[in-house]
């Protein structure tokens, strides 16, 4: 099967598992232990943050580690917006594509009374930024705004948005699950007070992530215990499973720029040849800047499960995984506009770094396949 559903998940690369496999064997000692062992394993942490800050522009002491992106975004809206806001300010400005792992702790917000602003996207997925210039204000105390849309692949103004969070005193966070390790992500260009990092989206284990914490800006835990973490997470850290997050990070690092271009050249020529077997192939977010990883598109008069289903030879994903399981047109598609059966015939194709050029060939020739069967089965 040719894999192309790497914005749902990536292979634990071989590098990885190799660094991890130490830590789940004997010397898995509990790294808050005075013993040697216990002390090599909190060497290990301490150097695999070391490497995650490294990749994002940051200081170690500013990285805390986690179970995945859901909790450290979790961990970032709660942390810094509580049940009751202590200082009166009660707005969130967040946007209309988020995850859900930032959209349901907003809708949670607002049922506890704070005033959240979803801003809408255009046509390309983007963020309306005179939208944003209104909505953002002195009552806004959190701006969360995902770097890179899990689906289309967009990047969004995170910069921009942070600018306009500044002057009115804002925090700002960004889920930067999608670009990590695919694109340059640096917090202080981004100019970010928070930022997700998930494993299991740069060839790193699922179960482990990590949430940048800028220097000053305080947490509130949402679990409580020992001082794991500076106290901002507590639980006895998984040394296996961060060392293989930080290995990811080093590996991502020193090839970020190159394989970021060969990826896309990868996507370009999928387009090519989808578009010389199959009339009528719309691509979604592509008049954006966007994940070179990632081709987002609907086949004229194709249901895009029914496609996939026809397409054995292929893993991808009708838009987003976290959506899967309903008919329903994807909520990022209809935000931007896209009519319902154009919605619905969406597939989101994401290469990732063992995709080949053959891989290419062989997954538009297959996809091709499926079109035709399908369109034949529904005239």
């Amino acid at each position: 099967m040719i894999y192309l559903d790497h914005n749902a998940s990536t292979p634990v690369l071989p590098e990885v598992l190799e660094a991890m496999l130490p830590w789940l064997g004997p010397a898995a000692a509990n790294p808050s232990s005075a013993h040697p062992s216990g002390r090599a394993a909190r060497r290990a942490i301490e150097a695999a943050r070391a490497q995650v800050a490294e990749l994002i522009g940051a200081s170690a002491d500013e990285i805390v580690f986690s179970s995945g992106g859901t909790e450290s975004s979790n961990l970032a809206i709660f942390g810094v917006a509580p049940p009751w806001s202590p200082d009166g300010r009660a707005g969130v400005v967040t946007s209309a594509v988020e995850h859900p792992a930032t959209a349901r702790p907003c809708d949670r917000l607002a049922e506890r009374g704070y005033r959240v602003t979803r801003l809408p996207v255009d046509a390309r997925c983007v963020v309306d930024l005179e939208a944003a210039r209104v909505a953002i204000d002195a009552d806004t105390r959190l701006v969360t705004v995902m770097h890179a849309n899990n689906e289309t692949g967009t990047l969004q103004p995170i910069a921009e948005l942070a600018r306009l969070a500044r002057a009115a005193g804002a925090l700002v966070h960004t889920d930067a699950a999608q670009s990590v390790g695919k694109v340059p992500v640096r917090v202080a260009e981004l100019d970010v007070d928070l930022l997700t990092v998930a494993g299991h989206k740069l060839y790193a284990p699922k179960g482990v992530g990590a949430l940048f914490v800028r220097r000053g800006v305080k947490l509130t835990p949402h679990t409580l215990g020992a001082g794991h973490e500076r106290g901002v997470r507590p639980g006895t850290e998984n040394t296996a499973f961060i060392v293989g997050l930080g290995a990811a990070c080093e590996i991502a690092s020193r090839s970020l720029d190159d394989e970021a271009a060969r990826q896309a050249a990868l996507r370009d020529l999928l387009l090519t040849k989808l578009r010389g077997a199959i009339s009528g192939v719309t691509v979604h977010g592509a008049l954006a800047p966007r994940l070179p990883s990632t081709l987002y598109v609907s086949f004229s008069g194709a249901n895009g499960a029914a496609l996939l289903g026809r397409c054995v030879d292929v893993a991808a994903s009708t838009g987003s995984a976290c959506h899967e399981g309903s008919e329903r047109p994807s909520p990022v598609l209809t935000a931007m506009g896209i009519a319902h059966d154009e919605a619905l015939g969406a597939v989101r194709l994401s290469l990732g770094r063992g995709t080949t050029e053959e891989d290419i060939v062989r997954a538009a020739e297959a996809l091709a396949t499926a079109y035709r069967e399908v369109s034949a089965r529904s005239s």
